[in-house]
């Protein structure tokens, strides 16, 4: 099964929550972590999130060794990061030259084509990482994908807890309730919705949740609508069992970080909205005038959302790469990965055991209270946080702290630009 339908089950829903959707699962460029020959010093300075430096050093690799297909890989990742397109393009494209197979350059061109909306290019790309599902699902698209209608979409959040529940309207019907969650990569509807919307699979195909058969079902969805603003020609899954029944009924589908990369997205969590603008030059100057100093942000593995953040146990972290999980199913303000609770010296209570599973695999976690967590001027302090020791601490090539989870963000509302590729996120009600 493709593993962008983990979110159908909420036990798993929950487990990615906790991993951040990557770390049990084998991870995109895990190689990074360990310095190629002729590349040690700009992979240790990619592994420690120093991307403008570590893009640097890997075109001064390749000025010297130009068939280094490691060095123009992961140069194209570094643009691909920060959403610069045509640098993405250039370099994976010229390792893609020197290893036609190489699975990675093949699956980060491939998020480089979506990105922009290309699908009918990414799909060889998909099919040449091992990604069969995508390449057949986009491959089906016709015409413009993500084509945006009005200029401002308002949905209250109905309910916060568990998980965060918006209303939308699919295909022109009734108000459905949708949960929002920037760990997820597509938008998601229930089968029951995929019915009376009156959806056909342009490809499916057969997996296990860990509970019996699932089909997971690809097509397009006509029209989407949040408030007043609409999107048409929507790439959309979802799944059902053998008789064709809900998976999961505690919505009627979810939004995901495709949909939000599209627009000038606010989740306004102190204001129980989620606030979606078309991402126009005055939109984009407006968020910026709000007297917040913007984050940088990077976006990895077509759906995980990164910014500078600091975990502070006796010790402080510093200012780190974290990731920037908005939505989904989770009680705790944040996760800490591997051994960064132990090494920060971070309050833990080993003796409470959480049992969880994500993407099919058991997790053990455990709870933790770091004296503080920071994202921008927004902080917490003395909250209950989960550390979970198996989770990777670079499941993208480059080290995590961990992750800001859904309860982090309740005070506060958080603007993400994918054009300027900002982060704003400011105390209280959005203005």
């Amino acid at each position: 099964m493709a593993d962008n339908e983990g979110w159908e089950r909420r036990s798993l829903l929950r487990g990615a929550a906790v991993l951040a959707g990557a770390a049990a699962a084998a991870p995109l460029l895990g190689g990074a972590a360990t310095a190629s020959a002729g590349t040690g010093d700009a992979d240790a300075l990619f592994k420690a999130g120093r991307f403008e430096q570590a893009g640097r050093a890997y075109e001064e690799v390749l000025k010297t060794d130009p068939a280094n297909v490691n060095a123009a890989r992961q140069r194209g990742y570094v643009g691909l990061l920060s959403n610069r397109f045509a640098d993405a393009e250039k370099y994976l494209k010229m390792a893609l030259q020197l290893a036609p197979d190489d699975k990675d350059a093949n699956r980060l061109l491939a998020d480089c084509y979506i990105r922009q909306d290309k699908l009918a290019l990414s799909a060889p790309h998909w099919e040449a990482a091992g990604w069969g599902a995508y390449a057949k699902w986009f491959a089906a698209v016709s015409g413009e994908a993500y084509q945006v209608h009005g200029e401002l979409g308002r949905a209250e959040i109905k309910q916060m807890d568990p998980l965060p529940l918006v209303e939308a309207s699919v295909n022109g019907g009734p108000a459905k309730r949708f949960m929002f969650y920037t760990g997820a990569p597509n938008l998601g509807v229930s089968a029951s919705v995929a019915r009376e919307a009156g959806l056909t699979p342009v490809y499916s195909e057969e997996g296990d949740l860990g509970q019996g058969v699932v089909w997971s079902h690809f097509g397009v969805l006509d029209s989407f609508k949040v408030g007043g603003l609409e999107l048409r020609n929507v790439p959309v899954a979802w799944s059902a069992t053998e008789s064709g029944e809900d998976v999961d009924t505690d919505s009627d589908g979810l939004i995901g970080m495709w949909v939000f990369y599209h627009l000038l997205t606010t989740f306004d969590y102190a204001g129980r909205q989620l606030i979606l603008r078309r991402n126009t030059p005055e939109a984009r100057a407006a968020a910026g005038q709000t007297g917040v100093k913007p984050l940088p942000m990077w976006l990895a593995r077509d759906h995980q959302l990164h910014s500078v953040g600091s975990v502070a146990g006796v010790v402080n972290s510093g200012p780190r790469v974290m990731g920037v999980n908005l939505g989904g199913i989770g009680e705790v303000a944040a996760v800490v990965y591997g051994e960064t609770a132990e090494r920060l010296r971070i309050r833990t209570d080993p003796g409470r055991p959480i049992e969880t599973a994500a993407h099919n695999h058991p997790v053990v976690v455990h709870p933790c209270y770091p004296k503080e967590i920071r994202l921008g001027d927004i902080l917490a302090q003395d909250i209950y946080c989960y550390t979970n020791p198996q989770a990777a601490v670079a499941p993208f090539g480059f080290d995590l702290l961990g992750h800001f989870s859904h309860s982090f963000y309740k005070p506060c509302n958080v603007t993400l630009d994918f054009t300027g590729m900002n982060l704003y996120v400011a105390r209280g009600k959005a203005a």
